[in-house]
Order: C-alpha cells, then sequence, then structure tokens
C-alpha cells in the first residue's frame, strides 16, 4: 500500500517534477517538493492544492547538503515521516566544450549529480527507518553523448552511475533505488514553450505514472534503470 506514505520531490514546481506530484497526491500520496524560487515554490504548491491539502512546498537548493537537510527535517515536522524520495532538479546548457565556460560546467555538476548526492546523504537515515524507495531522474543522456552536450553528458552518465551504485550500497537495508533515463519531454527545459507541437513527447503526467508504477510493483522486484523514451519520432 502506498496511500499516506510521503515523497519528497526535488525541482517539483514545474515540468516533470510537478507532473510526478499532481499523479502522486492524486494516487494518496503525501508529497513534499522543491524549487530554488520562493515565488514559484508558492505558486505550485497552490495548484497542487486543488489534487490534495497533504502537500508541502519548500524552498531548498540541491547543491547545498544543508538546505536539503533543512528541507528533510521540514518533511518530518510536518508529515512524520519519508518514504519516497525522487530526485528530479535538474538544468542544461548546451554549448561546444570550447565555449562552455567553468561556471556553466559546475552549474550542471553540482545541481544535476552533486545534488541527487546531497538529496540522498539528507535523506537516506529516513529512508533506512521506512525502508524507503530513492528515485533519480537522469536522461538518455545519460547513455547517449551528443555534439554540444559534454557538461550535460558528463553530469547524467554520473547520476547513472551513481544511482545504480547507491542501489547496491543501499538495498541490505530494503531501501530500493532506480534511475529513470527519458527522451524528449514536454517541458520549459532549455527554454522550451509546451505547445501543440509537444504532443509526441513524452507528458509530464507520463513521468508521474511511470513513478507510481515503480512505487507499486511488488517488493520482490526492482526496475534499477528504465529507460523512458517516446512510442514515435517527431514527424
Amino acid at each position: 500500500m502506498i496511500e499516506n506514505k510521503v515523497a519528497y520531490i526535488t525541482g517539483g514546481t514545474k515540468g516533470i517534477g510537478l507532473g510526478i506530484a499532481e499523479v502522486l497526491l492524486k494516487n494518496g500520496i503525501l508529497v513534499a517538493f522543491s524549487g530554488r524560487n520562493k515565488e514559484d515554490v508558492e505558486k505550485a504548491e497552490s495548484e497542487l492544492k486543488k489534487f490534495s491539502q497533504n502537500v508541502l512546498g519548500l524552498v531548498s537548493d540541491v547543491r547545498s547538503l544543508e538546505s536539503e537537510e533543512k528541507a528533510v527535517q521540514s518533511i518530518i515536522g510536518k508529515f512524520g515521516r519519508l518514504d519516497f524520495i525522487i530526485a528530479n532538479a535538474g538544468l542544461g546548457i548546451f554549448k561546444p566544450v570550447d565555449e562552455l565556460t567553468s561556471e556553466e560546467w559546475n552549474s550542471m555538476i553540482e545541481t544535476n549529480l552533486t545534488g541527487v548526492f546531497h538529496t540522498l546523504k539528507a535523506s537516506v537515515e529516513e529512508l533506512k527507518k521506512t525502508e524507503g524507495y530513492y528515485i533519480t531522474i537522469s536522461s538518455l543522456a545519460g547513455a547517449n553523448f551528443f555534439e554540444n552536450g559534454t557538461g550535460y553528458n558528463a553530469s547524467k552518465f554520473g547520476v547513472v552511475g551513481f544511482t545504480q551504485a547507491a542501489m547496491i550500497d543501499l538495498r541490505k537495508y530494503n531501501i530500493k533505488s532506480t534511475v529513470i533515463m527519458p527522451g524528449s519531454v514536454a517541458t520549459n527545459f532549455n527554454g522550451n514553450i509546451p505547445s501543440d507541437k509537444d504532443e509526441w513527447k513524452i507528458q509530464p503526467e507520463d513521468m508521474g505514472n511511470l513513478v507510481l508504477d515503480i512505487l507499486k510493483m511488488n517488493p520482490r522486484v526492482l526496475p534499477s534503470k528504465i529507460e523512458f523514451r517516446a512510442s514515435k519520432p517527431k514527424s
């Protein structure tokens, strides 16, 4: 049973994170989510409360372990437990390697890769108590390199390796770990404005339904790595 269990979603103010939050709330899960911007967090919290009052918006920056520790403390203070982590916060800057700045490189590594470590580090003791689930959102870019993708590819390849290794470390505590590697998703990522032209893409609610299906699986099975793509390419 997953009803009344508690999930924490990073990068939950829009796009994939918001889509996952909506699906989980509709299925009886209590949801905490975070974002860097207070106004974005408040807007998303108001929107999600249309589906359930069991939602908590938090301002947190995954680049800071202290910030994530405070977020987890707030979740325990509000809900008393923590069962599921969806480490989703991420960003992409796409430039040739000779044009990519050190600051741009660091922003992707610190958010996309170090961030998933901070979120797990801040929450792992609570996950041990609940024998919980740790899910990271990587990308097909975590297995397929492409032009102008050095920083993004490096961070997402890293998320895949990190999550797979963490899975081995954590399973002795009955904590499950899965890395999801989506292809094109209809979000605001990289300056995109979702519209009818994105109908062929994975939708945020599809990501939410995938996470829900994972959490509902029989505990004897573990889908440790999932590639998730649109069924048909862009026409």
